[in-house]
């Protein structure tokens, strides 16, 4: 997909569709109200006919435009006309995107970014409108034998006034590097388990790196995670005939002596459970497992493009849980690289431990902060459903930047208490700690799990089982939290 900034006059704009932006009562925006005089007043008539009253996502596609270089022009309501919140904003771009996917336009121009929306300036806004169209416009046919996707489009052109260039462009540069980093995201997610493997996905890791001579990957065998004394980790990888992988990917684009930003993702490419068994029905979403993992190739994707004044760090814990003769099994007791000792009382909850030996070995770093996601718990899931991902850490200054970082990117978190007494319910009669808590506040206790292995350094964690893939019809890889992180880390370079 090419991506530009327009700047000729609307009047002037060649186009298969150009989309401007209605408001309720008969009102125009300013683009719109340009091409309603250059077309006769058209998009007047248009309104007044009440073929659409402007409510915010409506749209109507008007097929004709006489004497005109423009061949359709496609409105979008907006609601009523004052500043829009964010989430409308995108709520309209995403209609309009979701009219023309099916069409066989090319070549569209898009005047929605002339709308004032709250605390948000051009920059935002064009970078919003290239993010919602490609993920709309992503569609996962690597296996299919017709690889024609719905979609035509070729071309996105976004406009801008001359005065405003720079932060179009701006936007431009910041939308394209975080569309390809979600993009990234979602196709190794939508990956098949026996395709998407460990090895597959540290070979990805290797493939940034050649791409990006910024990005520096080394990746630790099993033999060296041994002598690390992985002992959780490891565990994990035992009912596997695929070997774990622990890939590190370093970016550094800030000083020298700065500390870094450790990004930890779960790795699990696929997860049957172990010896605590899955129920069959919709196992095969369990290839999701590894989101965590993706997001932070995904996101180091974005920030070597981007090349972010920072130094960061992503670490991928990676392997599957299977059940096998030598898998773990419930009772058994395991040395993590801590040297904390873990009573596994249920063989899937596996991700924590692929974590918790990861968490030790990012002390090695002497992190600013670390932040771990993961597809951690299905009681994140029933207790937040499928819109805010689950936060929870043991800094507040941490856990405030990313909620203030997931308002900007449309990537909503909500934060949960890690108080000391849920740490009663990780209490185990033969161990340091169980590795799970029973039935009561599951996603709290998994973070109070994490939590014993993140004592030296600012840390926060993010569940995003309810919001890394959507289910049913619409089955497929978000490509979150990489929005969230994104703009974490904008805020991190450039405040």
């Amino acid at each position: 997909m090419e991506y530009a900034i327009e700047t000729s006059p609307l009047e002037t704009v060649q186009s298969d569709c150009l989309i401007v932006g209605v408001y309720l009562d008969h009102q125009l925006t300013a683009s719109a109200n340009l091409v309603d005089q250059s077309t006769q007043g058209l998009i007047s008539k248009i309104l007044k006919r009440g073929d659409i009253s402007g409510k915010v996502g409506e749209t109507v596609l008007i097929n004709a435009i006489p004497e005109s270089a423009i061949e359709r022009i496609l409105l979008v309501g907006l609601g009523e006309n004052k500043v829009l919140t964010g989430k409308n904003y995108i709520k309209a771009v995403l209609s309009a995107i979701n009219n023309l996917k099916k069409t066989p336009i090319t070549n569209v121009v898009v005047a929605l970014a002339d709308a004032d929306v709250i605390a948000q300036n051009r920059q935002w806004k064009t970078r919003q409108i290239v993010e919602v169209f490609s993920d709309a416009l992503y569609q996962f046919t690597a296996f299919k034998s017709n690889k024609e996707t719905d979609s035509k489009i070729e071309k996105i052109s976004i406009t801008s006034p001359e005065a405003e260039l720079g932060f179009a462009e701006s936007g431009l540069l910041q939308g394209k590097a975080i569309a390809e980093g979600i993009n990234l995201t979602k196709l190794l997610g939508d990956l098949p388990g026996n395709i998407c493997t460990p090895s597959y996905l540290a070979e990805q890791a290797i493939q940034l790196s050649i791409t990006y001579p910024s990005l520096k990957v080394s990746i630790l065998e099993e033999a060296d995670m041994a002598e690390l004394g992985m002992g959780a980790l490891l565990s994990v990888s035992r009912g596997s005939r695929q070997p774990a992988k622990l890939i590190t990917l370093d970016y550094r684009g800030g000083e020298a002596n700065a500390k870094p930003i450790v990004l930890i993702g779960k790795g699990l490419t696929f997860d049957a459970g172990g010896i605590s068994l899955k129920p069959g029905l919709g196992m095969d979403e369990m290839k999701y497992d590894m989101c965590g993992g993706a997001s932070v190739l995904g996101t180091l994707l974005a920030a070597a493009q981007l090349q972010l004044p920072l130094n960061i760090v992503g670490l991928i814990p990676s392997s599957e849980n299977m059940p096998d003769g030598d898998a773990n099994k419930p009772g058994d007791i395991l040395t993590s690289m801590s040297g904390k000792t873990i009573e596994v009382l249920n063989t899937d909850a596996e991700g924590r431990l692929l974590l918790c030996d990861t968490l030790t070995y990012a002390e090695r770093f002497n992190p600013d902060v670390v932040i771990d996601m993961a597809t951690l718990t299905g009681a994140c899931l029933v207790a937040l459903g499928r819109i805010p991902s689950g936060l929870l850490g043991n800094s507040d200054a941490l856990c405030n930047d990313l909620l203030a970082a997931s308002e900007t990117a449309n990537d909503s978190l909500w934060r949960l208490p890690l108080w000391e007494e849920y740490q009663e319910q990780l209490k185990s009669n033969f161990a340091d700690l169980a590795n799970i808590g029973g039935k009561d506040a599951g996603t709290i206790t998994a973070a109070c799990f994490l939590s014993q292995f993140a004592e030296s350094f600012n840390w926060a964690h993010l569940d995003i089982a309810g919001t890394a893939w959507r289910t049913g019809n619409n089955k497929g890889a978000t490509g979150r939290p990489v929005p969230l992180l994104s703009q974490y880390l904008l805020n991190r370079a450039y405040g």
